[in-house]
């Protein structure tokens, strides 16, 4: 009897949607057992996100600070596969995933175990995803596969169309603005990787050591937003240590300094962003061999 574990926390519900998808044709399977695991916080995170609260968790986000969990139980020690799904907040691993792979007990139930991570997005994962290598790798966890779903409403809506739909939990609360999120006919296509999943562990009874999803579009990247995201996670680094000498979440003085941060951030979405942009296309030609490799590095394990 093979054994999978899926390891999820989604707040919309959308990336529980993503890997239900994902692990149905494993289920279907009467020779895999398969667990889940949802992580919970010991305090919530609320949905919709008021405003005010969703920018708060930002330094710790970024920082990967540890918060309390809700303790948790398997059903094994051990599994033969472990599909971790994961929402991205501000260019990482959401706080709840994050804080779960820090535990001492998450360790050893990653130890030696190969991986396939599952990310529901807006669009830029790169980053998170690094960050994520290196959690694993502490946890001495192999990751074989990644998959990658993300919103289709263009880079340039989606700035608008995801934080609406984070602080009023819909997805097109106006009907101008593109509904936020991964499309359903993404959703439902992502079977196609419990399928190729299922028939690894089916048919061949040797651990899992190499990709299982080549072929099979498991990511795609944009190479528009390689530099954007590098940008980006820079920033962030710095300013999430700024912001938490202004003060703990719930302090006046982390009010004032997130409202500076909000302001630098506005502008540098209006001006830095579209600048880059600009200049990777006018140096594009010289720098076609660079953003190649790029491109290939960031796909692995599973490739475009």
């Amino acid at each position: 009897m093979r054994k999978v574990l899926t390891v999820n926390f989604s707040q919309t519900g959308q990336l529980s949607s993503i890997l239900q998808s994902v692990v149905g044709p494993i289920k279907e399977n009467k020779d895999i057992t398969v667990d889940h695991l949802v992580i919970k916080p010991k305090v919530n995170f609320p949905f919709p996100w008021p405003f005010g609260q969703f920018f708060r968790v930002f330094p710790e986000t970024v920082a990967m600070d540890p918060i309390e969990l809700e303790p948790f139980t398997t059903q094994f020690e051990q599994y033969d596969l472990i599909i971790l799904s994961y929402q991205v907040w501000f260019l990482t691993p959401s706080l709840p995933i994050s804080s779960f792979m820090q535990l001492p007990q998450t360790k050893k139930l990653f130890n030696n175990t190969p991986v396939v991570t599952v990310i529901g997005c807006r669009g830029m994962w790169l980053s998170a995803q690094e960050k994520m290598k290196k959690l694993l790798a502490d946890a001495n966890a192999k990751l074989v596969d990644n998959v990658v779903l993300s919103d289709n409403c263009g880079a340039a809506f989606s700035f608008l169309a995801t934080p609406l739909w984070m602080m009023t939990g819909k997805k097109k609360p106006l009907s101008w603005v593109p509904a936020a999120g991964v499309s359903e006919s993404d959703i439902t296509n992502a079977r196609r990787f419990g399928v190729a999943i299922n028939q690894r562990l089916a048919y061949d009874e040797s651990a899992i050591t190499s990709p299982m999803l080549s072929g099979l579009n498991a990511v795609k990247i944009n190479e528009k937003l390689i530099a954007s995201e590098r940008v980006g996670n820079h920033s962030f680094s710095i300013w999430s240590k700024i912001l938490k000498k202004f003060g703990s979440q719930q302090s006046i003085g982390r009010a004032i300094g997130l409202s500076i941060y909000v302001v630098f951030l506005v502008t540098l979405i209006l001006t830095v962003v579209p600048i880059t942009a600009i200049i990777k296309k006018l140096i594009a030609p010289l720098t076609r061999n660079k953003i190649a490799k790029q491109k290939a590095y960031f796909a692995e394990p599973s490739g475009e």
